[in-house]
Formats: C-alpha cells, structure tokens, sequence
C-alpha cells in the first residue's frame, strides 16, 4: 500500500469536512443568536460522525464548541 498517498489522501478529506462543517456551525450559530436563542456565553454540546460502509468504520467524535454572544 502507498501508504503517502493514503496519506494524502486522507487529508484532503478531512480539510473538505473541516471547511464545510466550520461554515455550517457557524451558519447556525449566527441564526441562533439572530433568533435569540443563544445565552451570552455558553458551550454547545456538538459531535461528528464518520462512516464509511466498505472500511466498516462507524465513529462519533464529540466536544464542546465556546460562544460568546
């Protein structure tokens, strides 16, 4: 296996989800403090989850995301 290119590829993966999944929290964050949802400074529970069907791979990533309104 070329284990370089598995590399590789990998991370233009993961920098695809990193980019999209930045852009859509902070999407909905805006529209929830617009909404007024928000308290002025909280931590929002939040997970991710990967899955790919022909790796048998099924993983949830958890953590917290700061805000300060």
């Amino acid at each position: 296996m070329n284990e370089e290119k598995l590399n590789i590829s990998v991370r233009k993966f993961l920098k695809n989800v990193g980019i999209t999944s930045q852009r859509k929290i902070e999407e909905k964050v805006r529209e929830q403090d617009r909404l007024g949802n928000l308290k002025q400074s909280e931590k929002i529970k939040i997970s991710a989850k990967i899955y790919s069907k022909e790796l048998d791979l099924d993983e949830e990533v958890n953590g917290e995301i700061e805000i300060e309104i």
